[in-house]
C-alpha cells in the first residue's frame, strides 16, 4: 500500500484523481476499480505491486506497429478496471479485485526482471494500468534510469494530470482502446472525448499512441458511431497516428456473433480513403496484407509482420521509404 498524492477532500471523503471517474469514497471505502481506497481522508494505492500476470511479449501484440518494433516488453497486469467492458476478454482479471495475501512485487524487482530476460521494455496491459497507477510512476521511473522504455494498453480515461505525470515518470508509449462513441448504449457514462483528449496532450508531450478500435458486432458498429471515431483521429490526432480496427469475439458475457470480416475491412477503407488516415491495420485475422506497413505516399510495402513479428523491414537508416523518400513515424529513439 502506498500514498496517492492525486486526490482532493471533499463533503467528509475523497475524490481521486487518478482517472476521469473521478470516483468519491468514503472512509474505509474503495473506488470503481476496487485499487485506491480512503484512509483518514487520504488516498491509497492498495494494489501497489500487487500483480495478476507477468511475462516477456512482442510489442506488436499490444498492438504497437509504430514503437519500438521487433522488440520484447516485460508485460505485467494487476487487478481490476474502471470500465469493466460486458465482452472483456480478460473479465478473470478486470473483474477481480487484489487481495492482501497476494505478495507485491516492487519496482526494481519487475525492472530487473525485464533486463534478465532481455526485453527492451516495461509494457502494462492485460487489465486497465489506471488500477496500477500509482505503481507505474515507479516502474517507469526505474525503468528509464535503466534505458528501458515504458508503455501502456489502456482505454486512456486518465485525468490530464495523470498523463503528465506519467509521461514524467518515464512512460512514452501508449496503445489506447477507444471503446466506441457519445450515442452507444453500452458504457453510456463514459465521456468517449476524454480519451481523445489524453491521446492528444500525450501527443503534444511527445509520446507514442496508437488508437485501437475494437468492433463489436451491433454495439459501436454502426455508421453514425465509426465516423464519429474516425472524425475525432483525424481531427484531433492527425493522419499519421497508427489506427487498429480490430475484429471482436465472443467472450465475458457478450455474445454477439464475431465481427464479419467484410465489415472490418468496409471500415479500414473508409478511414483511409474518406478520413486520410495513413496508417490503418485489422487485427485479430491474422492477416499478414492487413498488418503490414505501406509508403501512405507511392504504396510500397515497407514492413511485413506475421505472427506478431516482423519479418521484413525496407526503411533508410531514418525511417523512410527507400523509393519515394516519405518519411515513416517509427518511434525508436
Amino acid at each position: 500500500m502506498k500514498a496517492e498524492d492525486l486526490y482532493k477532500r471533499e463533503n467528509g471523503g475523497i475524490r481521486c484523481l487518478v482517472c476521469e471517474r473521478r470516483c468519491f469514497i468514503d472512509e474505509q471505502k474503495r473506488g470503481t476499480c476496487g485499487n485506491y481506497t480512503n484512509i483518514d481522508n487520504k488516498l491509497f494505492h492498495i494494489g501497489y505491486g500487487k500483480l495478476s500476470a507477468i511475462e516477456s511479449r512482442p510489442i506488436e501484440i499490444k498492438p504497437f506497429f509504430h514503437y519500438y518494433p521487433n522488440t520484447t516488453a516485460l508485460t505485467f497486469s494487476g487487478f481490476g478496471c474502471n470500465f469493466y467492458c460486458p465482452w472483456c476478454q480478460n473479465h478473470h482479471l478486470s473483474f477481480s479485485k487484489p487481495k492482501k495475501d497476494i505478495p507485491s512485487v516492487s519496482a526494481e524487482e519487475l525492472v530487473n526482471m525485464a533486463i534478465m530476460k532481455g526485453d527492451r521494455g516495461l509494457c502494462a496491459s492485460f487489465n486497465e494500468p489506471a488500477t496500477l497507477y500509482t505503481y507505474l510512476l515507479d516502474v517507469f521511473e526505474l525503468a528509464k534510469e535503466r534505458d528501458l522504455y515504458g508503455c501502456l494498453v489502456t482505454n486512456g480515461y486518465f485525468t490530464l494530470r495523470s498523463i503528465e505525470k506519467l509521461i514524467e515518470s518515464g512512460a512514452s508509449g501508449f496503445s489506447i482502446d477507444v471503446k466506441g462513441c457519445p450515442k452507444m448504449k453500452v458504457l453510456s457514462t463514459i465521456e468517449h472525448r476524454k480519451v481523445f483528449r489524453n491521446a492528444k496532450r500525450a501527443l503534444d508531450l511527445n509520446a507514442h499512441v496508437e488508437m485501437v478500435f475494437l468492433v463489436v458486432t451491433n454495439t459501436n458498429d454502426f455508421e453514425n458511431c465509426y465516423r464519429w471515431i474516425f472524425n475525432m483521429h483525424s481531427k484531433i490526432l492527425g493522419d499519421n497516428v497508427p489506427l487498429h480496427i480490430n475484429r471482436y469475439y465472443p467472450t465475458n458475457y457478450w455474445h454477439e456473433p464475431s465481427t464479419p470480416v467484410k465489415t472490418l475491412l468496409k471500415l479500414k477503407e473508409i478511414a483511409q480513403r474518406e478520413y486520410n488516415l495513413n496508417y490503418v491495420y485489422i487485427g485479430n485475422i491474422g492477416s499478414v496484407e492487413h498488418e503490414s506497413t505501406y509508403c501512405p505516399k507511392c504504396g510500397k510495402k515497407l514492413i511485413i509482420r506475421a505472427g506478431f513479428r516482423v519479418i521484413k523491414w525496407d526503411l533508410t537508416k531514418d525511417n523512410r521509404c527507400p523509393r519515394c523518400g516519405e518519411r515513416i513515424p517509427i518511434y525508436s529513439p
